[in-house]
């Protein structure tokens, strides 16, 4: 992590708003709450669109901008497209606004709701959100293509992906936890069961069983609208099981089954197996993670609208 980094982190901090909006987060999270429960699929989806949002440009909620006629947004960046979740962060916005006029950001609100749907599980916060974020004014689909990890990149890229962001190899290991909870489409994996090297073979290093059931779901390699779970048979509940499948050689993407061939990797992922390790290195990490290139003091702004910059 650089100097930068460590000092723009260090701008943000407990309780931000508590002179300025009171009721702030739990107007995040009475909203969050509401929602997760009619949807158990919302915490997967805030998770995602907060961490989309913090590798393109720090954590400033440029994800949530909408393309104009003259600028297509990041939003709009093939790996974006299937990105869900913001009507959540519209309507806490609109009451925000309605309490406190311009003084809670967009990107603070997704990092709020992001934690308090994966909260809503246990019923208490999974990790600390340091808050006083403010909003980004660009947001560009090329730089979407640019710093977004892929699933199918190996363990060189995905490192140097992780560290051009300050984070480590444990933070890329514990992250990626977050595939115990959601679904993918089969595009995104199904080269591993059909094409792996473009001779029409399977990858050899993902489970026969699991490939076959998985082909069950993906017929094949053209299939872009089947969802399969990406934490097999645990894919509601956010707990270690994905750390447990990855050693059986169950982890759906490229990128999952590259933590195992690097051997600092792989003795991380064997150190998460239980949950109690996973959510204590996880709230770590996601600390980190929400302090990426953060914009705070007279940086940015505090768009009334999260889709729209304001000034």
């Amino acid at each position: 992590m650089t100097v930068v980094e460590v000092c723009q982190a260090g701008d943000l901090r407990k309780n931000f708003y508590r002179t300025s909006c009171p009721s702030a987060e739990g107007i995040v999270k009475k909203i969050t709450e509401r929602f997760v429960a009619r949807d158990p699929s919302l915490p997967a989806d805030l998770l995602r669109l907060h961490f989309h949002d913090c590798f393109v440009r720090g954590c400033d909620a440029s994800v949530l901008i909408r393309s104009t006629a003259n600028s297509k947004a990041e939003k709009d960046a093939p790996p974006n497209l299937s990105l869900e979740g913001f009507e959540v962060i519209d309507e806490i916005k609109t009451e925000l606004e309605k309490k406190c006029a311009g003084k809670v950001s967009c990107a603070d609100t997704l990092a709020l709701a992001a934690r308090d749907a994966v909260s809503f599980q246990f019923q208490k916060p999974m990790w600390e959100v340091l808050t006083g974020r403010r909003d980004g004014k660009v947001s560009r689909a090329s730089e979407a293509l640019a710093n977004l990890p892929s699933p199918f990149s190996n363990f060189s890229t995905l490192i140097r992906n992780f560290q051009s962001k300050g984070l480590t190899v444990h933070d890329l290991v514990v992250l990626s936890g977050a595939h115990t909870i959601g679904d993918s489409h089969c595009n995104l994996f199904s080269n591993r069961l059909y094409n792996f090297t473009g001779k029409g073979d399977q990858d050899p290093s993902l489970d026969p069983t699991y490939a076959a059931f998985l082909k069950t779901k993906c017929r094949s390699l053209s299939d872009t609208t089947t969802k399969v779970d990406m934490d097999p048979g645990s894919a509601k509940n956010f707990d270690a099981s994905y750390f447990v499948n990855l050693k059986h050689k169950k982890g759906l993407f490229q990128s999952d089954a590259a933590l195992l061939t690097d051997r600092t990797s792989n003795k991380i992922v064997g150190e998460l197996q239980k949950s109690s390790d996973f959510f204590r290195e996880f709230a770590q990490s996601m600390k980190r993670m929400g302090a990426i290139e953060v914009l705070t003091g007279k940086s940015g702004e505090i768009r009334k609208k999260c889709g729209v910059i304001t000034s």
